[in-house]
């Protein structure tokens, strides 16, 4: 794959994981229809509200100004992007030992941090 490939693909690729940590965020922020609002007992958190706020200022967050920073030339975004993927993974490992297998969309989110990873190898390690 061509160096400029791997930049749209990896930039592309971070800023749909963003909007997808934004809207994930808001969704439980919002109450998360047809999810009860309250964790089951021995969960670390009462509700959802401090999981959705750090999906989506954080994971979210890092995951746009991943984006940003491959499409911006920055010399750390191959950094970010791997960080990105360690990050999303740690995140879905959290949510499978608090809430258990939910969603199709777990074992896709690891998909999308180890494509993230794996096209953030093709980045020079700074330009």
């Amino acid at each position: 794959m061509r160096l400029a490939a791997a930049k749209s693909w990896l930039g592309g690729l971070q800023a749909a994981l963003a909007l997808c940590a934004f809207g994930g965020g808001w969704y439980g922020l919002s109450g998360a229809k047809d999810i009860p609002v309250a964790c089951p007992q021995g969960r670390p958190f009462p509700d959802y509200s401090l999981p959705s706020l750090f999906l989506f200022i954080v994971i979210g967050g890092a995951f746009l100004a991943g984006s940003l920073a491959v499409f911006s030339r920055f010399s750390f975004a191959r950094l970010l992007a791997h960080a990105n993927g360690i990050l999303l993974v740690a995140w879905i490992g959290a949510q499978l030992a608090i809430i258990g297998f939910v969603s199709w969309l777990q074992p896709a989110m690891v998909a999308a941090a180890l494509a993230v990873e794996l096209l953030a190898f093709r980045l020079p390690a700074s330009e």
